[in-house]
């Protein structure tokens, strides 16, 4: 995170210390780093820049329109699972022939806005939702484009709420049924078949999984140009890990993962896509939060914050590590804090027996790596109110999506 740290002692987002910022948005709230996002987006164009390459930004890890907006300029195109993603990726300047459309449940509404709207490509889940395509493609006197997922059960050894590439996951076709697919959907008349899709998970840190899967598909490939299907695309989905842990974790970088695929597809004569999400704005961003009480149990220290679960969910629902660090760098002796928030659940809580510089009622605490499901899993539990979200660019910041006040939000409920 390197667009993040100490400056004259007091913690930094660019050049603006995050302390500035809480004077003109109350804690707590979410801070991105125009620089980091860019950076982190530029590593793999790089990385892919002598091959027919299109990156489709994952819009699920972040949708704000500020930060679709400045991938949108750096030529991103999108990767997007609802038909609210849809209009979020097209208002952001998103170009409907650079957007993939994923997700198991399309219904039939959200296939005729992206029908009607032109886009790229579908990835198509199952073949239920092949015949659904097919029918309102007809319907509406359109083709559609569409690459079935394949599921190649193989374990991406990450954690079991984000793994997609096992039998027993959810999500795409069995390897071994994708050519009895390919077949029926080359007999549609609303379909037309570009190429192949492959996601096996999130937060992957090594790359052996993704050796295994893309062998996989480089052998299917061949399979079905053998049959006469026409593959010109290859959708590699994205889970390339980042380094939440900096003291172990060590993710690959781009560079070492564009390797790895150009050896495996780069002589299949195919277009590559790619859907990053969490690896371009996950450590592009950090939650600022303040200290509301410090209260000492009988066997812990609590270091009660006034953000909490609903606000980012993370630590709760996958028990996630997150460093936490004060505001002020205080080169002093550390303190075991349990780091909690203000909701009336146990579960409310971002790390247990955590070393913090001392901490005292109205401090400033970051929570580093939160550019990724962060806000878009945000909710209004307890009524709280949805946390703010602050784009800095160099010395500047500005708010990009400012917290909703009571009456809008009890105002959607009527008595």
């Amino acid at each position: 995170m390197h667009n993040f740290g100490y400056r004259s002692g007091h913690y930094c987002v660019e050049n603006v210390p995050v302390h500035e910022i809480s004077e003109s948005c109350a804690t707590p709230f979410y801070c991105y780093s125009r620089t980091a996002i860019e950076t982190a987006y530029d590593a793999y164009a790089n990385a892919f820049s002598k091959h027919d390459t299109l990156i489709c930004y994952a819009v699920k890890a972040n949708s704000n329109q500020a930060v679709i907006s400045i991938l949108a300029a750096r030529g991103s195109g999108a990767d997007v699972v609802s038909e609210g993603e849809l209009r979020r990726a097209l208002l952001a300047g998103i170009p409907a022939s650079k957007i993939v459309y994923s997700g198991v449940a399309k219904t039939v509404p959200e296939i005729e806005f992206a029908l009607n709207n032109d886009i790229l490509l579908f990835n198509v889940e199952s073949e239920p939702e092949l015949q659904q395509i097919n029918s309102v493609a007809v319907r509406l006197g359109k083709i559609a484009r569409i690459a079935f997922r394949i599921n190649p059960d193989i374990d991406a050894g990450t954690h079991e709420k984000i793994s997609t590439g096992k039998s027993e996951n959810k999500f795409g076709i069995p390897w071994q049924a994708a050519r009895a697919a390919y077949a029926d959907a080359a007999k549609l008349p609303g379909i037309e078949v570009r190429g192949i899709d492959i996601h096996i998970g999130s937060q992957i840190m090594k790359l052996g999984p993704f050796e295994q899967a893309f062998e996989r598909i480089a052998d299917l490939v061949g399979q079905l140009r053998a049959d006469g299907h026409t593959i010109t695309s290859i959708d590699l989905g994205g889970g390339l890990g980042i380094n939440y842990n900096t003291e172990s974790d060590l993710a690959p970088t781009a560079e070492q993962y564009a390797a790895l695929v150009l050896k495996h597809l780069g002589r299949l004569d195919c277009r590559l896509i790619f859907e990053p999400g969490r690896s371009i704005v996950g450590n592009s961003g950090v939650l600022v939060s303040q200290v509301i009480y410090v209260k000492h149990g009988s066997k812990s220290t609590f270091l009660i914050i006034d953000a909490a679960m609903n606000d980012f969910l993370r630590p709760s629902m996958y028990n996630a590590y997150h460093h936490i660090v004060g505001e002020k760098d205080s080169g002093g002796e550390d303190v075991l804090y349990d780091v909690v928030g203000p909701v009336c659940e146990t579960g409310d809580t971002f790390a247990r027996s955590r070393k913090l510089g001392k901490q005292e009622a109205g401090d400033l605490v970051i929570v580093e790596g939160a550019g990724a499901y962060g806000a878009v899993m945000a909710s209004t539990y307890n009524t709280r109110r949805l946390v703010p979200e602050v784009l800095v660019e160099k010395d500047g910041f500005r708010i990009v999506r400012p917290r909703p006040d009571y009456d809008s939000i009890i105002g959607m409920d009527t008595p």
